[in-house]
């Protein structure tokens, strides 16, 4: 670790580059975009949640005013268009892989969830567009719909894929049955809980938007859309839908407004808006209205988590079983395969000692929104489900909550420690974590803030929950260094800043890495003529894979400079030193800016075959695993037991994701993960009725954590920098979901538990609380 590095990570108190702009109004989202003769989408979608498709009448829309043209899945299909893949996929238990049942980019014969898209019209003005689509007639047959996963596995459900017996979309599982077993028989005690992990809407600030446009003259499309990284995007419409080469199809992504994970997908809307482009010869845009967000863009969350946790008498951990139902909605979206089974697995064993670990999952169809990674995707349900196993078999077997997880946190010594889920934990000390967090919630003084609720009235509980994260998603991210002629230097990344502050991060890299002026570093992400090919930011991936990858291309580019220095000098290259920006011939005068090194060796002639390109550099990083972020929060509530209101009163969370390479954006993630976790805990939910339809279809019935719902928080940080990339960073962009979900619901039931509630599924909202209290009166009565 250079020190040049730990000077950037110590710098508390920078402000992020990007806060100007976007604070007073001067960013540039898709929807700011306008492209000339640019006409306007509407989308037709489906009404109901399952139905035949009888036919689609668009005659009377066509004749309506300002239209240009309005095609259906049949026109798509007529014109060779395929349906969008998902990314990745691996089998399932006895090999068996994930049903086949990619995204259409138009539904052709069967709708499968309310808002689904059938069909676009095309106008000259977006009213125009949006009176037409209601001319459109749709004749449907309704089916009967399993719009969750106790629906969708009901004996005599309806099929939602033909192809998917008892609507079983993936049959997957990890570990050793016969360990686990065998743990389970010696233990002194189970504990066993079953818990209801909600569904829910990312609702990002930014709703979704797109421009497709058609060059005639190249053959090819360019799509501007907000999105998490623009060359998955690319490849998966490329090859699955147009069936050509990614080259045919520029993406380009400016500003975005939060994504969460929703905005890594391959929307059907995109594709229907490229070809409509194609056909009429205009360019096509659409911005998605909040209505259709939450009926169309992917879900989070949706599953039924079952466990159970093996101790010994003395409250050790002996083995760990967990079986989990995921309802992956109507499509597989594009990483569907991946969260429910790999990055759930992972964390399963968290910061403690668990010898054997067993896991099934099996993914469920059903008639909603496909199902999609939203922040933290998988890792907060493993946390969630682990520390609830904990508190429930603390007061089964009367130990206290905090001293039985020390009894079972990894020590330190053990690092590297390799978990029983295949992980091998590079760096950590969970115990020192635990009791900072401990001490900043005033842990001993609880009694007596519990005993001055209590002479008001109300009921306090406090709540701890320690975690571990993988993050990293793929292991390898490639990057182009570039010395502009202008005297910059152009670091292009395929990486995609959606409120993550890369254009405060990455650039600083760059700088104290060649010493270099930061401001003439400019950042290049969003374009996939420009950017290498790269995964999307996501899995709390972007400075540790893009990050560390700059920092090889900056290592590969004054390498390149060293041995230019010595070819301009005329010395041996070992003899040419490196330091703050400048190369120098060791005991000479002799020196050069790494800048106008760049400059010059564009005219030199002669030189060696790497050498041609002067000091640009493309590297790629490959981590040898993924990185551990970890943490423990602590939250604390008041509850009103006359109306069942939850007010979370104090919050800690103590958070080590390795070194901090930028404080305020790291506090930043941790405050914006938090009110996430809380949001699911207080009263976020998506609800479908009886017959698939999408009951919480806007802000008045879907609960979003305002202002006054989070709490005061107090952050500490402990930083034991990762030994697996060259910036010993972890991962911050998802630790606040994991820890906040299970701290919050702990102690929700911390304070309930005077009154026999032990219990209580997500969301925690006033009239459930109420409901639960007063069940547990009459039946104690």
């Amino acid at each position: 670790m250079t020190d040049d590095i730990v000077r950037f990570g110590s710098d508390r108190d920078a402000r992020r580059s990007e806060d100007g702009p976007l604070l007073t109004g001067r960013g540039r989202f898709t929807d700011d975009v306008h492209v000339p003769g640019e006409a306007h989408a509407a989308f037709v979608r489906a009404s109901v949640g399952h139905a035949e498709i009888r036919g689609l009448d668009v005659a009377a829309a066509s004749r309506k005013p300002g239209v240009l043209g309005v095609f259906t899945g049949r026109d798509l299909a007529a014109d060779g268009l395929g349906a969008i893949p998902p990314a990745a996929a691996f089998p399932g238990r006895g090999g068996r892989p994930m049903v086949d049942a990619p995204i259409p980019p138009l539904a052709i014969d069967r709708v499968r969830y309310v808002g689904e898209p059938l069909a676009i019209v095309v106008a000259e003005t977006a009213a125009q567009a949006r009176d037409a689509a209601e001319a459109v007639v749709v004749d449907l047959a309704e089916l009967p719909a399993a719009p969750d996963v106790a629906h969708a596995m009901a004996p005599g459900a309806h099929a939602v894929w033909p192809q998917a017996p008892g609507n079983v979309a993936f049959d997957w599982t990890d570990g050793d049955a016969a360990v686990v077993d065998a743990a389970f028989v010696r233990a002194a005690h189970v504990e066993r809980v079953r818990l209801l992990d909600t569904r829910l809407a990312p609702s990002a600030l930014e709703p979704r938007a797109a421009i497709g446009q058609w060059d005639p003259a190249a053959e090819r499309h360019t799509l501007i859309a907000s999105t998490q990284g623009v060359t998955v995007v690319r490849r998966l419409l490329a090859e699955g839908v147009f069936k050509v080469p990614p080259q045919k199809l520029r993406v380009l992504t400016y500003d975005v407004g939060g994504g969460f994970g929703m905005k890594v997908q391959a929307y059907a809307e995109y594709a229907t808006l490229l070809y409509a482009a194609r056909r009429l010869g205009r360019p096509v845009r659409w911005c998605a209205t909040r209505v259709e967000s939450f009926l169309a863009d992917t879900h989070g969350r949706d599953g039924v988590l079952e466990g159970e946790l093996a101790l010994d008498g003395q409250g050790r951990f002996l083995a760990l079983r967990v079986r989990t139902l995921v309802g992956i909605g109507a499509y597989v979206s594009t990483f569907a395969a991946i969260f429910a089974t790999s990055n759930t697995k992972n964390c399963l064993s968290s910061v403690y000692a668990i010898p054997a670990i067993q896991t099934d999952v099996k993914m469920v169809f059903t008639n909603a929104a496909p199902l999609g990674p939203y922040r933290g995707a998988g890792r907060p349900e493993a946390i969630y489900l682990v520390e609830r196993l904990i508190d429930t078999a603390a007061r089964a077997m009367a130990i206290d909550r905090v001293e039985l997880r020390r009894r079972n946190l990894i020590p330190p010594a053990a690092m590297p420690y390799r978990a029983s889920t295949g992980q091998v934990y590079d760096s950590g000390d969970f115990e020192t974590v635990m009791d900072k967090a401990a001490a900043l919630a005033d842990w001993r003084g609880f009694p007596a803030r519990r005993a001055a609720s209590e002479r008001a009235g109300r009921l306090r509980g406090i709540g701890l929950g320690c975690f571990l994260e993988v993050a990293g998603g793929i292991l390898d991210e490639t990057v182009d260094l570039r010395f502009e002629e202008d005297g910059t230097v152009a670091l292009r990344t395929g990486a995609q800043a959606l409120g993550q502050g890369h254009l405060s991060t990455f650039p600083p890299v760059v700088a104290q890495r060649l010493g270099v002026d930061v401001r003439a570093v400019r950042l290049i992400e969003g374009d996939s003529d420009e950017v290498p090919a790269g995964t999307p930011s996501v899995a709390s991936r972007s400075m540790m894979m893009a990050g560390s990858a700059a920092v090889l291309a900056c290592d590969a580019a004054i390498e390149k400079g060293r041995r230019l220095a010595a070819h301009l000098f005329e010395a041996a290259p070992f003899d040419v030193r490196f330091e703050s920006g400048r190369f120098h011939v060791a005991g000479t005068e002799r020196a050069i800016g790494i800048v106008d090194l760049a400059r010059r060796a564009r005219a030199m002639t002669g030189l060696p075959a790497d050498l041609a390109g002067g000091l640009d550099s493309t590297a790629k990083f490959v981590s040898p695993q993924m990185s551990f972020p970890n943490g423990c929060h602590v939250a604390e509530v008041e509850i009103d037991p006359a109306t069942g209101a939850v007010r979370v009163v104090g919050y800690v969370a103590v958070d080590d994701v390795g070194r901090v390479m930028h404080t305020t954006i790291v506090e930043g993630q941790i405050h914006g993960g938090v009110a996430q976790g809380l949001g699911q805990v207080l009263g976020e939910q998506v609800v479908y009725g009886e017959g698939g339809q999408l009951l919480t279809a806007s802000f008045m019935d879907y609960m979003l954590p305002r202002a006054d719902d989070m709490p005061p928080m107090t952050i500490g940080h402990h930083t034991a920098p990762c030994t697996t990339n060259p910036l010993g960073v972890k991962g911050a962009g998802e630790s606040g979901v994991a820890g906040s979900l299970p701290s919050a619901v702990n102690a929700v039931l911390d304070a309930l538990a005077s009154r026999g509630v032990t219990q209580l599924d997500l969301p925690m909202t006033p009239a459930r609380v109420w409901m639960a209290l007063r069940a547990a009166a009459a039946a104690g009565a």
